[in-house]
């Protein structure tokens, strides 16, 4: 049985179809839904219309490759705007998916599951909206949190000043509170993630085979975060794997490096698997 899953986040949207526990491809489209979200908390209606139109196209596709079954979950930008309501109502006009609204726990939990199963450890995800850090341990949830920050809400308060990003990273940090994550295995998941890790490789085509396992140091994170903000956002486009995301990814590196740096993180793994994948498992039992 083929079973698909729509991402709907607040810097991409991006599809997922499974068949027997494994991951057959993955698609993504950069529609920025969260953009402005943070200067007036609301969902712009062009962000609206061109998120959903994504939606809708990749509900086409999932439907033309046979998929039995179709989910939609949406994460940070629609359950903090005030009008998340209308983006949800327009992806069921145009293409009649309902899509659920994720807590950020319940994200949390779907990406945990995603990378590390039901064993211990943890993840991080740096999102466009929000972060997650989520820890298990003894097959319990021992740490989960939160917080609204985010690669495209940090570009949207500072753009790409070095100075500034880190003021307001800093000062988000405390949201996070105190827990020492170094005796845990870390995984890392999400769009931040994998360019970290691409960078890392010099990849020009997206490789899960390659991204998956990664480990990226602390010190590894600062040094292309800083790398990334020296360079023209045209450069970036040109040299590495961020097309799309050229102008967010050095700030949601910078994040990663000074999330890992306050849970006391040496390093931390790469996932290929994440949300997508711990969404679908959720949906269908297969835990």
């Amino acid at each position: 049985m083929k079973i698909s899953a729509i991402d709907i986040g607040s810097n991409s949207v991006r599809l997922a179809t499974c068949e027997g526990g494994k991951t057959l491809y993955k698609r993504l489209k950069t529609t920025r839904l969260g953009a402005g979200l943070g200067d007036c908390g609301r969902l712009s209606a062009e962000a609206i219309e061109r998120t959903a139109a994504a939606v809708a196209e990749f509900a086409a596709q999932a439907c033309n490759d046979g998929a039995d079954k179709l989910y939609a979950f949406a994460t940070a930008a629609v359950r903090s705007a005030v009008n998340g309501g209308d983006f949800v109502k327009r992806v069921k006009e145009i293409c009649g998916l309902n899509v659920e609204v994720l807590s950020g726990e319940t994200e949390a939990q779907c990406g945990l599951i995603g990378a590390v199963g039901l064993g211990d450890g943890g993840i991080i995800d740096v999102g466009g909206a929000s972060t997650e850090f989520t820890v298990r341990c003894g097959g319990k949830i021992i740490y989960s949190k939160s917080v609204d920050i985010g690669t495209v809400r940090l570009y949207d308060a500072a753009e790409r000043d070095r100075q500034k990003l880190l003021g307001i990273i800093g000062g988000k940090l405390k949201d996070f509170g105190n827990f020492d994550a170094s005796a845990y295995k870390i995984y890392a998941i999400g769009g931040t993630a994998s360019r970290l890790a691409a960078i890392k490789h010099n990849l020009k085509v997206y490789n899960p085979e390659v991204i998956n396992g990664t480990v990226l140091s602390v010190e590894e994170t600062q040094s292309i975060a800083e790398m990334l903000l020296a360079m023209p956002v045209d450069r970036i486009r040109a040299q590495t794997i961020c097309t799309a995301s050229a102008d967010v990814v050095g700030g949601g590196c910078l994040l990663t490096a000074q999330v890992m740096r306050h849970f006391n993180l040496p390093c931390v793994t790469v996932s290929d698997g994440d949300n997508l994948e711990g969404y679908i498992k959720m949906k269908e039992g297969g835990l």
